[in-house]
């Protein structure tokens, strides 16, 4: 048998006018279509668990509501990622979620997901960048003054990366020569590109 949570009650209540009604939809279809639901609070706002797991979250925003399931695919075609927490973007009303019928599909495809012991589908990791490959010029420079090329040499990809970056992105060439020129100089005092900001 599934449980509230009195927290849930006293969030609701403090939400806005019309996130209340959207609010207290979710949290019966979460109930009706999975009987032994639980309910709890983490990050801040109401949080529907299964078997302990987290089955999905709500929100009340000032102007909007969302929902989001922890299993990603159980939204399946209704997903709207990108547009606001969770899944199916900003819901200002009740007409902005999907049906009865449907938002009960999603929550047992979610709780079948759990029961599964499948782990979630999670965002693939990035590509780690290339290691950054310092411009003829900027080279020439470095072989010309030993404490620059020494200092270039010890910085992390991202450093040298910035310094090449900055060179490469001059439009005119006596733009370039003077960020060469710079960087030369600041590179033999030890400093990164933005060693300024450094300490901000």
């Amino acid at each position: 048998m599934g449980t509230t949570d009195p927290r849930v009650d006293a969030y609701i209540a403090k939400s806005a006018e019309f996130a209340r009604p959207i609010l207290e939809h979710i949290r019966q279809v979460m109930h009706a279509a999975c009987p032994d639901v639980e309910e709890t609070i983490k990050w801040g706002m109401p949080n529907f668990l299964h078997g302990g797991k987290i089955l999905a979250n709500m929100a009340a925003f000032k102007a909007h509501c969302a929902l989001g399931f922890w299993r990603r695919e159980a939204a399946g075609d209704a997903a709207k990622n990108g547009e606001a927490m969770g899944q199916l973007g900003r819901i200002q009303s009740l007409k902005d979620l999907p049906s009865k019928a449907q938002l009960s599909a999603m929550v047992k495809k979610a709780v079948a997901l759990i029961d599964s012991g499948e782990k979630p589908v999670r965002a693939a990791k990035a590509v780690p960048k290339p290691p950054p490959v310092a411009p003829d010029d900027l080279a020439a420079a470095l072989k010309r003054n030993a404490a620059a090329r020494k200092t270039f040499e010890a910085f992390a990809p991202t450093h040298q990366r910035d310094y090449i970056e900055w060179i490469t992105e001059a439009k005119r060439p006596e733009t370039r020569e003077k960020r060469l020129a710079q960087t030369v100089e600041w590179l033999a005092e030890g400093k990164s590109r933005n060693w300024k900001y450094e300490n901000c």
